[in-house]
């Protein structure tokens, strides 16, 4: 069944209208008509039955009529990239929605290859990408910002998980074997890799888990698909 994620409140009864992109994409597209049925999330009220009420020229209009399934929302973990090119980023951001990053952070490091990201662009990706995967909720994409910013403002209690591919860490399940659950953020380094400055400033965080992701050089989207897959397995709700 078709599924979409809009912005309006969902309860029993609500009626609501589409905005004209989602409106060309029901009517135009799938060819649905009134009477039809699809599926709607928020990532607030839970995901609900609909059903397809008016179909005109500027909107196709839909009434909720069932709750579905309630509100969940999965593990509570960033992931926190190093800007690189276009197509490589929006790969990154399609990927951590499907393998359930609550948030996608763009970080500006010394040898970032990237300065700048169209973030309503990457938005939309994260979108489509919980549509289509049955999660309830969409992640944030936010702006890049510097990384030594992200540093300054961390989160207290947020545990990093820093893929270091320039020294002697651990495996990442070796890492990650005895590490406490909780808010995590996984951070994967630009291309050129982290500069010295920037590794010896992450190794002296005392929240900070350095981990090595193998005796290959990956490029940044596969080492974030990686990294967020193995912290899944190990701390995230793989393992319900």
């Amino acid at each position: 069944m078709i599924r979409l994620f809009i912005p309006h409140d969902l309860a029993a009864g609500a009626e609501m209208a589409l905005d004209p992109g989602q409106s060309r994409y029901l009517a135009a597209v799938m060819r649905l008509s009134v009477g039809d049925e699809l599926l709607a999330f928020n990532g607030r009220d839970g995901e609900w039955r609909v059903r397809v009420s008016a179909v005109t020229k500027r909107a196709v209009a839909i009434r909720a009529e069932a709750l579905e399934r309630p509100q969940a929302t999965g593990p509570d973990l960033d992931l926190i990239v190093a800007l690189v090119k276009r197509g490589r980023v929006e790969t990154i951001v399609e990927k951590a929605a499907e393998l359930g990053a609550r948030r996608v952070r763009l970080a500006l490091t010394e040898r970032t290859n990237a300065d700048h990201a169209r973030v309503e662009r990457l938005g939309a990706i994260a979108i489509e990408a919980a549509e289509q995967t049955g999660r309830l909720d969409v992640p944030e994409v936010l702006a890049p910002t510097k990384l030594e910013k992200l540093i300054e403002g961390w989160e207290a209690g947020r545990r990093l998980l820093f893929c270091d591919e320039a020294g002697d860490a651990a495996p990442i399940l070796d890492a990650l074997k005895a590490a406490p659950a909780g808010p995590w953020a996984i951070l994967i380094g630009p291309e050129g890799g982290f500069s010295p400055k920037e590794r010896a400033m992450l190794r002296a965080l005392p929240y900070a888990t350095p981990a090595s992701l193998g005796p290959r050089i990956l490029r940044a989207d596969t080492a974030a698909i990686s990294a967020l897959t193995l912290w899944q397995a190990a701390l995230g709700d793989w393992r319900a």
